[in-house]
């Protein structure tokens, strides 16, 4: 049997108090409300599942309440109520989250019965069991690094990028798995921080692009165009004034066009010797390489590297894309985005496209393209090569 939830409720209002505590009650939850900051914390306990905190009190507002529970590493769920505006709520949330606490709703005052008990309910419930997480790896020596770049263990899975309008698979990017000898498979995440600051990001780049250029003319479909391949590059390896006229030469090697390049910088990055920068991008368009701004929306100075950067495509933050159907200013980051990119004259890509409902908005606002898990996680060229087999085949039956 699930224990009883237990709810602590802070408000100066005590009706309101009164009120949600009745609601609670009514539902077989346990519930204490108050007005006072201090009666408030003496109520805390280690076994209060949720809080309900009102952010415009006279005394201590809610914010200096986020504050104080976030140093006291509070673990229940919190509601956040308030009759500002929404997007102070919202922004409520954000600190809450940076503060490592768990927001679960939030109540527009004045708000209704069935709107408490709505956000109640969840709490009522058996929560879903978990997403199983991806086991941690374990500690790589630095030496065991130093031998993958040597020995090339590194080896490529490629997730398509399909034009939202036709629904064609237009590209694919690039992205680098680990193939260690004895811990098989293992994601980027392990390891691309550790060989920056061993200095070998620039080697494992150049592996990349060698392996993704040879790799890509087996997906090409001889009936159609060839594919875009989009390698992500960074922002330490733009630092040699040779990039450009060694990455077309590669290309060359391999037979790939340079138009069907692009190369994908982390917006964050950008701002780093810019003149350098700006001296290898420029150059990387005069050999027609399109240039990818990734990870769009999430750097700091993003509207200036937009001016600055000769970008040809812009890539919308998967974090944008997978809370857009819940989250009102995701929405609209998305779409101003969209729109902003037209304007300028680049193509837009969003990634992190998990549902139909995802892609539907983006069609509806003229996004050019889309990458996600709704399509396909990235594949191994094995596996690629049967799912771009089906996926081509329903489509021209479709036509």
């Amino acid at each position: 049997m699930k224990p009883v939830q237990k709810i602590l409720v802070i408000d100066d209002e005590s009706d309101v108090g009164e009120f949600i505590s009745a609601a609670a009650e009514a539902m077989g939850l346990e519930c204490i409300a108050t007005t006072e900051a201090t009666a408030f914390l003496a109520a805390l306990t280690p076994d209060t599942t949720l809080i309900l905190i009102d952010l415009l009190m006279p005394k201590m507002d809610g914010v200096e309440l986020l504050r104080l529970l976030g140093q006291r590493k509070c673990k229940a769920g919190i509601i956040l109520m308030s009759g500002v505006g929404k997007r102070t709520l919202e922004s409520a949330g954000q600190l809450a989250e940076v503060l490592g606490l768990a927001i679960v709703g939030h109540l527009q005052k004045p708000f209704r019965l069935a709107q408490l008990e709505s956000v109640l309910q969840l709490q009522a419930e058996p929560a879903p069991p978990p997403t199983p997480l991806r086991p941690p790896q374990p500690l790589i020596a630095d030496d065991e690094l130093r031998r993958a770049i040597v020995r090339n263990e590194f080896v490529l899975h490629y997730q398509p990028q399909i034009h939202i309008p036709t629904g064609r698979v237009i590209g694919l990017e690039a992205l680098v798995r680990w193939l260690h000898p004895d811990r098989g498979l293992i994601f980027p995440d392990s390891f691309i921080p550790r060989l920056e600051q061993l200095h070998l990001i620039d080697d494992l780049g150049w592996i990349v692009a060698d392996r993704a250029m040879s790799e890509i003319p087996q997906f090409n479909n001889s009936d159609g165009p060839a594919l875009l391949l989009s390698i992500n590059e960074s922002v330490d390896s733009l630092q040699d004034l040779k990039f450009p006229d060694r990455f077309v030469s590669l290309a060359e090697m391999y037979g790939v066009a340079p138009a069907n390049l692009t190369v994908e910088i982390t917006e964050s990055g950008l701002i780093r010797h810019l003149s350098k920068t700006l001296d290898i991008l420029t150059r990387l368009c005069m050999k027609h390489v399109r240039l990818s701004i990734d990870d769009f929306g999430t750097g700091f100075a993003m509207m200036q590297q937009i001016q600055n950067i000769p970008a040809t495509e812009l890539k919308i933050d998967k974090s944008f894309v997978m809370q857009m159907s819940e989250n009102e200013r995701d929405r609209i980051m998305v779409q101003k985005t969209i729109e902003m990119g037209h304007e300028l004259g680049m193509t837009v890509i969003a990634e992190g496209v998990e549902t139909k409902l995802q892609l539907d908005f983006l069609r509806l606002h003229h996004c050019d393209s889309a990458q996600g898990y709704f399509f396909t996680r990235p594949l191994p060229p094995p596996a690629l090569l049967a799912w771009l087999a089906t996926y081509r085949s329903q489509l021209l039956h479709c036509a």
